[in-house]
């Protein structure tokens, strides 16, 4: 009898151990020592976590279900390592799993989920596709997401779908019902869209992703007085102001709805072994006004040990924007803007890297003045980052 209880405990032990083997805790840390000068702005030294690859804790799970399918969470926090505050925080969401929080299928025909999660050209979380770009979407000025091009990061309510792999080609399409929240009728939700296409088979990466943002959550009603007050409310303010006269007199006009935000990113990469070039094209298309087009040239090279990263790239165009950058710089006109970069990563083990950049960015035309590092300005930074 005590055997029996033994073997049945022993094998509800390992039930357990076994589903608890498809649950994964996983993270990164990064932190380092960054610095950096924007045009006519001071020189700062200072603590960054999160300066290449953003530190993280998450929760992923997989259970199979048969039959070729399965279900899938992904569960992830963003967090700053200089003070542990939240980090990555946007479209609404500031606590919680602000990074992503996915569930999705997987099966015969394709994988399908639901939740937060990154853009197809964010370069951020499981859903992303952008290739063609050496130095990724995280290494400041040297981002193919930083601010002198166009790029959407991490949205709510979202749907996505992928296709399975033919012949290497694979079809992502993902789309938000509300960016922040989706609580209101469906016109006063701001939405994004996103389509793509993958290849990747022997030496070659490549994607198509076509994105927009209709921005149909930017407008704004006017403000009348009758709006802030009730009648007895106006009337105890006691200004002797007649009610009827005022009630409909407007305090804050209307604001129009922003046009919608179209982008166009091309990646291309080829693996000859000890090194990857890589070519990467954007167009956009802004509701500020902006109408871009931004080439980049890099590659991804083995050396002593680590990988060598370099890159540049050139964007030209017209900006109409009212504020650009830390001085608020109003530009209506032709932009042009270029950077390089270069980065080495040194693996001290399957966790841990060394991390060593320096990036230097110039703008002209109506960007020549824009106090933004991304526009105008250097970074260098030396750092390290721990996964586990």
């Amino acid at each position: 009898m005590k055997k029996t209880l033994i073997a049945a405990a022993v094998m509800a032990t390992s039930g357990i151990a076994f589903a608890a083997s498809n649950v994964t805790l996983y993270g990164v840390i990064e932190e380092g020592v960054l610095l950096e000068k924007a045009k006519h702005a001071d020189t700062t030294v200072q603590l960054r976590s999160g300066f290449d690859q953003g530190s993280r804790w998450g929760i992923k799970g997989v259970e199979d279900l048969g039959n070729g399918y399965s279900v899938g969470f992904i569960l992830e926090q963003g967090f700053s390592a200089d003070d542990g505050n939240v980090a990555n925080a946007g479209n609404g969401t500031t606590s919680g799993f602000t990074r992503e929080a996915f569930m999705y299928v997987n099966g015969d025909f394709g994988k399908f989920g639901a939740g937060r999660t990154g853009t197809l050209a964010s370069g951020a979380q499981s859903n992303h596709i952008l290739t063609g770009w050496a130095l990724g979407t995280g290494l400041g000025l040297s981002s193919w997401t930083s601010a002198i091009g166009t790029s959407f990061s991490r949205t709510n309510n979202s749907v996505v779908y992928a296709t399975p792999v033919f012949s290497g080609f694979s079809v992502h399409a993902m789309y938000s019902n509300g960016l922040a929240t989706d609580t209101d009728k469906w016109s006063d939700n701001s939405h994004y869209y996103g389509l793509g296409v993958k290849y990747q088979a022997n030496a070659i990466r490549s994607s198509l992703i076509f994105e927009a943002v209709d921005n149909k959550a930017t407008g704004t009603d006017a403000v009348k007085v009758s709006d802030l007050f009730t009648e007895n409310e106006f009337k105890a303010l006691g200004i002797g102001a007649v009610w009827a006269a005022n009630k409909d007199r407007v305090i804050k006009e209307a604001t129009g709805k922003k046009k919608a935000i179209y982008t166009i990113n091309y990646g291309l990469e080829y693996n000859l072994g000890s090194w990857t070039p890589m070519f990467a094209y954007q167009f956009a298309h802004q509701n500020s006004g902006r109408r871009t087009h931004m080439f980049g040239l890099s590659a991804k090279v083995a050396v002593g040990g680590g990988d060598v990263l370099v890159g540049g790239r050139y964007l030209f165009g017209k900006d109409e924007a009212k504020d650009v950058g830390a001085n608020k710089v109003a530009v209506d006109g032709d932009v042009r803007a270029w950077n390089i970069g270069a980065a080495y990563i040194y693996p001290l083990s399957k966790r841990t890297a060394l991390k060593a950049y320096a990036g230097y960015a110039d703008s002209g035309k109506e960007w020549k003045d824009v106090e933004n590092v991304a526009y105008n300005g250097y970074q260098v930074y030396l750092g390290m980052r721990h996964s586990f």
